[in-house]
Formats: structure tokens, sequence, C-alpha cells
């Protein structure tokens, strides 16, 4: 008699801003479903998860957004590549028939990561994911029996864009994050420790303050000022 395989499916219900994290994390619920009386004891799963950009609509503001992404919207339709999220592990415990999981995946608000660049930039709507599927499958009946994830499993969720803000608003409520080279930050340290400053936001709107230019000096007392033309009739 044949020995039946796993046949592993894969479907995303939902996702959701982890509140308790230390830093942006998003969870996954993943259900996992495997073929007719096929006891799985274990599954040591891999998912790379892909943004596929090509299957929305951008506004205008998004277009602007993604413009040093993908460059001018009428090249897109060579330039709007796949872009790659993630990649994490994650063990599913003992199940028959079907289960779920939380598949958790931790983020970045370094804006010198395209996915963050590309979710920054939407204003409403989802993103399109892709999760590419791989791993390992300890199956049997009255023993164990060691399968492969198939290459070619994978499924398809669109992420509300709600969600990337609300955990980005968590962590860094208000705030941008910024990211420079050590021998930048170190001068920097320096400028504030010298001039007393309270705060990397003092330090930042002191440096803005000395760049900006000087605003137009008022008149002085007796100078000549130039005639206002009316062009309009007025009340006699």
């Amino acid at each position: 008699m044949t020995t039946p395989t796993a046949d592993l499916g894969f479907s995303c219900n939902g996702v959701r801003a982890d509140p308790y994290a230390a830093g942006p994390t998003l969870v996954f619920r993943l259900r996992v479903t495997a073929g007719a009386g096929v006891r799985v004891h274990a599954l040591a799963l891999r998912c790379q998860l892909r943004i596929e950009p090509a299957r929305r609509e951008y506004s205008g503001a998004e277009a602007e957004g993604l413009a040093d992404l993908f460059g001018e919207r009428s090249r897109w339709g060579n330039t709007l590549q796949p872009l790659q999220f993630a990649q994490v592990s994650v063990m599913v415990p003992s199940f028959t028939g079907e289960t779920e999981t939380d598949l958790v995946v931790p983020c970045t608000y370094d804006m010198d990561i395209a996915a963050t660049r590309y979710f920054h930039a939407l204003e409403e709507g989802e993103a399109p994911l892709l999760m590419l599927f791989s791993g390992t499958a300890f199956t049997g009946a009255g023993g164990f029996r060691v399968e492969p994830v198939p290459w070619d499993r994978e499924a398809s969720y669109r992420m509300p864009a709600a969600v990337w803000r609300a955990m980005i608003e968590q962590h860094f409520p208000g705030c941008g994050w910024l990211r420079l080279p050590r021998d930048t930050m170190a001068e920097l340290l320096a400028f504030r420790s010298r001039h007393s400053l309270a705060s990397w936001e003092a330090t930042v709107r002191a440096l803005l303050d000395a760049a900006a230019p000087d605003p137009p000096a008022p008149p002085r007392l007796g100078a000549v000022l130039p005639r206002v033309v009316v062009t309009e009739r007025t009340a006699p």
C-alpha cells in the first residue's frame, strides 16, 4: 500500500502588529493543511516574503514616493519588480488535517531598506505579498517519515497598509528614523556636547537654523521705499 504524502497547503488568514514586541514586529496568521489521513508530527517551516508591487494601483502621491525605487511611472513596465521583504522560520507543532500558527516577522524603519521605503510610500489600500515556503515535515501514523516541503508551495496575501503604519507609529510615534555612518554620528555627538543641546531634535534644529538663509533686513529710517502702484479702482 502506498503511503500518502503530506501534500501540505498554506494560506494567510490575517496580520497584526505585535503590541508587546521590543521592536516593530508583524504577526501573520498562517493556516497549514495536510492531506487526508496524514499525521504531521512536526513541521520545520521556512518562509520567504516578497512584495509584488505590480499587483496594485498607485496614486500620484504614492508614485512620487516610489520614484527612488522604480523610477518614473512611464518606466514601471520594466522596473516594477518584486522586492525582498523578509525570510523567517517557524516550528509548527503536531497536527492532523489542518492547523493555524503565528508567523512572526521582525521589521525595521530603516529607510535604506527597499521594503521599508515601499510600505512608507503607501497612503492607503493594501500591499500585495507573496509567501514562498520550504522546509521539512515529519509525518507518519506509526513512526517518523521525513518529507521536504515542495518548493512550489506559496500563498498570496494583501496586507493592509494601515497595519504597517500602526506598527511604526507604536514604536516611533510622530517620528522618522535616520541611519548615519559612525564618523558622522561622532561629529554630531561632539557638536551636541559643545553646544549643550538637550536632544537630537535640538541638535538637528540648530544645524538647520545655522544653514537657513538670513531674512531680509528691515528698511532703514529715511530710506526711500518703493512706490506702490494701484491697479484697481479705490473708493473715494
